[in-house]
């Protein structure tokens, strides 16, 4: 049976529920504590999602196609720009990371909390396979298509391995957890996007060309 009701208590419940998982996770969060976040009762969090973990999907879903979207877009518009010559390795990173920079300077706290959620799945060994695949998986192999365009004679599994590589820097980017801002004395803080982004992209862009071993454009 379709869930319906007034959408505006069914958006506050979702914006609280991706608040707190992204906080305290799946298991520190209770579904009576969503619903008094969005001071409404259990039984309507109940009806509109269900179980706990059929909310906690919901939550993970919402922003997928936003992000998926602006993403392959940025892609598509590096790949045009670039001709038939394609785009360097470091424009294929940067469609890949600046999306997320922009999401997360809207000045919208749901997209920092979620892509905080994002973290949070992605290092989990028991959600990061049950949830990961579905939503980003088909992104991220047209961008690996990409990056093996742009690195002529590269080995899968040294691309595969890179792009592991870039996911854990990105995970611990989106967890904002600020330990770069202890170990650096507040020079650098977590919540610098732009900074974040602007050393990881020739950083990652490196990686690929070292471990792929091809000069690259």
């Amino acid at each position: 049976m379709s869930r319906t009701g007034n959408p505006s208590k069914r958006e506050k419940i979702l914006d609280v529920a991706e608040e707190l998982f992204a906080l305290h996770g799946f298991d520190g969060v209770t579904l009576r504590q969503i619903a008094s976040g969005a001071k409404v009762d259990v039984a309507l969090a109940s009806y509109h999602f269900g179980k706990k973990l059929d909310l906690f999907q919901a939550v993970f879903d919402r922003r997928a196609a936003p992000l998926n979207n602006a993403r392959r877009e940025a892609l598509h518009q590096c790949q045009a720009k670039a001709g038939k010559r394609g785009p360097s390795v470091e424009q294929i990173i940067e469609a890949f990371l600046r999306p997320l920079e922009l999401a997360q300077e809207t000045g919208d706290p749901g997209w920092r909390n979620y892509l905080a959620l994002i973290a949070y799945i992605n290092n989990s060994p028991y959600w990061g396979p049950r949830m990961m695949s579905k939503l980003f998986d088909g992104l991220v192999q047209e961008f690996i298509e990409a990056l093996r365009t742009a690195l002529p004679g590269a080995e899968d599994e040294d691309l595969y391995w890179c792009y592991n590589n870039l996911s854990g820097a990105l995970t611990l980017t989106l967890a904002q957890t600020g330990r770069i801002d202890k170990l650096s004395g507040g020079r650098c803080t977590s919540d610098d996007f732009e900074a974040a982004y602007d050393h990881m992209i020739p950083f990652v862009a490196a990686g690929f060309r070292k471990v792929c071993k091809k000069a690259a454009r």
